[in-house]
């Protein structure tokens, strides 16, 4: 069973559940827009990537969040996913981050899309 995020009831007035395949992408999204610091038990977890967004955008900016991002999903979910592509790009007043990766256990393929305004 995986708990479905963000929490919530479902019809049957239980604890929502959902697939591996949108547990995985809940899990992405935790560790992308969780700052360290903010987990007690785990004060490494996360990206920090919220810090990030009020430098200067650049290509040295994109090229930090990437290897940023990348890090954090490799050391967290290193044992669930492969990477296979990951682009971060500052759009204006947007923050938007493609990951596309590959789940070890059935080897099937998903793309996830995240954007936060900043």
């Amino acid at each position: 069973m995986n708990i479905d995020f963000p929490y919530h009831i479902d019809g049957r007035a239980r604890t929502a559940e959902t697939s591996d395949a949108d547990h995985i992408r809940d899990l992405i999204e935790l560790i992308l827009f969780t700052a360290p610091g903010e987990r007690v038990n785990r004060p490494d977890f996360g990206t920090g990537l919220m810090q990030l967004v009020f430098a200067p955008n650049s290509d040295e900016l994109a090229a930090t969040i990437q290897f940023l991002v990348r890090g954090a999903l490799q050391q967290w979910l290193g044992e669930r996913i492969r990477i296979d592509t990951l682009v971060a790009e500052h759009q204006e007043s947007t923050l938007v981050i493609d990951v596309q990766y590959t789940m070890l256990l059935t080897q099937e393929t998903a793309s996830a899309t995240f954007t936060r305004p900043v």
